[in-house]
């Protein structure tokens, strides 16, 4: 069955409402054949840099769960061993690599 043609009235009172005629298939094994409709993105009220940064602010102080300083020293242990252990990965294998090219050019030249 082909759809009807889109009059352009229609067109302009769904566009000037924020409705879409083309909608977006659900990306879903549990929602199979439904459609969700492409609004546009609207401006929320009280969204300016104030509302922001107090909103952040809120976020960062009552609801971001903070490490302990234990948890923290662990963590930068942790991190400090696996960077030596890298570090020393690296240079054992700038050293044979250096080692072995000093030895192909000794035959070469």
């Amino acid at each position: 069955m082909i759809p009807a043609p889109i009059s352009g009235a229609y067109h302009r009172n769904h566009l000037k409402h924020g409705c879409s005629s083309v909608g977006r298939a659900l990306v879903s094994k549990t929602r199979c054949r439904e459609f969700e409709s492409l609004l546009p993105c609207l401006k929320l009220p009280g969204m300016n840099i104030k509302g922001y940064l107090k909103e952040a602010f809120t976020e960062l102080v009552h609801k971001v769960t903070w490490p302990t300083w234990s948890e923290l020293q662990n963590s930068a242990t942790l991190v400090m061993v696996a960077t030596l252990i890298i570090a020393l990965i690296v240079a054992v294998m700038d050293l044979s690599f250096s080692k072995l090219m000093s030895f192909i050019y000794s035959l070469l030249y």
